[in-house]
């Protein structure tokens, strides 16, 4: 294998070889991770924040206060191709963890890697805990860590080639990543700091790359404009999310612990470390070097800002591939080598049972011994708990179930009340809980509120009359985000709703 070696004055790579991709044995890990996503798909029920892009697809816009638009318009067009199938819904969230296996093997492959460095990779993304529970789910933190893959492995065939062409694709995939997530922007921010320190700097001086970025911010106009005609409330959200009792300084603490447990706990914490400690010190990785430094700036911003131990995700695999190439050139010490790869990984899939539902709901509840999956009370109990809020609804005489808003105090129930709801004889439900508040709000001819939440306290001193009517039961018992729930009536609306509704406003989980 030749030997890469970049200088700063460098500006023809294409020339250098590279190993051929191990096709069959990469794709078939993809595959067997495709396969066990596929086969769990329809276990439990939606998630939380699938009931929501859902509803915030039956109100399409170019942004919402906690998010930009994709992943709405994703979820309606699923939801559109079969209605009310998980499975289909989730194939996207299935293709794109799928996909991200064979890009960190290309990755592997564009840093010089041959058949054993890029399996190393590959079953490295396959065992991660964390893309293996957000491949199970519609999410921003399934999308968005893809993005960054592809866009790290078009970054380091650019390295290798200087194919300026490759910088243009780099700022479409920046745009489509910022209308999913903002937070590919912190990226380019630290990487852009880390080029003019650590180089190659050259990259900064290539038009194609500020056309890249032109393109990516023509894409983010739309929900740009959108923010700035709402307040700019994803700001708020960054500080709701900061301020949060699960972040804060507790977060701090558990962030690089998290970081490491989600990355794969055996293999791919091992190789996260190592892949980025050989990306500062290896020469043969030294144009590489400064997103071994990203890697660190990140992790430090995150830290600073309280942000999820999940938002480093999307630097995995380059950090995986960086560490399998260094073993498969035999640069780790002779123990090292003699170390009996798969077993590690194996043992690694050790946290399929708290990553993704192995087994029935009714276990979750009935079998408390058992582990369960992260989320996994995220995801069951929702048409139950709807029924919950049905009964109390019913229950009304019809005269006033004719002027009443539902209301809850979450965005999830509320999502979960939009979706099941309709056939149970519900109104379209409102809450000013994080984006929801944008999407709907209740009619100004509506005097009473069946409210669902813990704390009545906002409507308090607005309504003549407050008293609880009922309890949300989620039929299994288990105790996640709706199981208790008071259901209140509040009747005699005092104020009007230009008015009220604001202060029902509401950004934190």
């Amino acid at each position: 294998m030749a030997t890469i070696k970049i200088t700063e004055n460098q500006t023809a790579r294409a020339h250098v070889s590279v190993p051929a991709l191990a096709r069959g044995p990469v794709f078939a890990v993809a595959g067997a991770v495709g396969l066990l996503l596929f086969v769990l798909s329809g276990r439990y029920g939606y998630f939380g924040d699938e009931l929501y892009f859902l509803a915030a697809g039956r109100h399409l816009a170019w942004g919402y206060a906690d998010q930009p638009p994709v992943l709405p318009l994703l979820a309606r067009a699923m939801d559109t191709l079969a209605p009310g199938s998980l499975t289909v819904l989730r194939l996207p969230a299935i293709l794109v963890t799928v996909a991200g296996v064979v890009f960190a093997a290309m990755i592997a492959r564009e840093l010089g890697g041959r058949r054993r460095a890029q399996l190393l990779t590959a079953g490295a993304y396959a065992v991660c805990a964390q893309f293996l529970g957000t491949g199970h789910y519609l999410a921003t933190s399934t999308i968005d860590p893809f993005l960054w893959t592809v866009l790290l492995w078009l970054l380091a065939r650019w390295i290798r080639t200087r194919s300026d062409g490759l910088l243009i694709w780099a700022g479409v995939v920046t745009g489509v990543a910022l209308n999913v997530k903002f937070l590919i922007l912190g990226f380019w921010l630290v990487a852009g700091v880390c080029l003019l320190i650590f180089g190659p700097r050259d990259l900064l001086r290539r038009p194609a790359l500020w056309a890249g970025a032109a393109i990516a911010l023509a894409a983010t106009v739309p929900t740009l404009i959108w923010q700035a005609n709402h307040g700019w409330p994803q700001l708020e959200m960054g500080e709701a999310i900061s301020s949060e009792e699960t972040q804060g300084w507790i977060g701090r603490l558990t962030f690089l612990p998290g970081t490491l447990g989600t990355a794969g706990i055996l293999a791919g914490a091992v190789l996260l470390c190592y892949g980025v400690w050989r990306l500062l010190r290896s020469s043969e990785l030294r144009p590489y070097r400064f997103l071994g430094w990203t890697t660190l700036g990140l992790a430090a911003v995150f830290l600073a800002v309280s942000g999820r131990y999940y938002y480093l995700a999307g630097m995995f695999a380059f950090c995986w591939a960086a560490a399998a190439v260094e073993i498969e050139r035999g640069s780790p010490a002779r123990w090292w080598r003699w170390v009996p790869t798969w077993p590690v990984y194996l043992l690694s899939l050790l946290m399929l049972p708290v990553t993704l539902p192995l087994y029935p709901a009714s276990w979750i509840a009935g079998r408390p011994d058992l582990p369960r999956p992260v989320y996994a009370a995220a995801e069951i109990g929702w048409p139950e708990s709807v029924d919950s809020v049905a009964a109390a609804y019913l229950r009304l005489p019809e005269a006033r179930r004719a002027r009443t808003a539902i209301i809850t105090q979450k965005y999830w129930l509320a999502s979960a009340i939009d979706h099941y709801g309709p056939a149970k004889g519900l109104p379209e439900p409102a809450s000013g809980n994080r984006g929801y508040f944008t999407l709907t709000r209740p009619r100004d001819d509506t005097d009473a509120v069946l409210f669902v939440g813990r704390d009545p306290s906002r409507l308090a001193g607005r309504f003549a009359d407050l008293r609880p009517v009922g309890t949300v039961d989620n039929g299994l018992g288990v105790d996640n985000s709706t199981q208790g729930t008071p259901i209140w009536l509040a009747t005699g609306r005092l104020e009007p709703w230009s008015s009220l509704w604001p202060r029902l406003r509401d950004l934190g989980a």
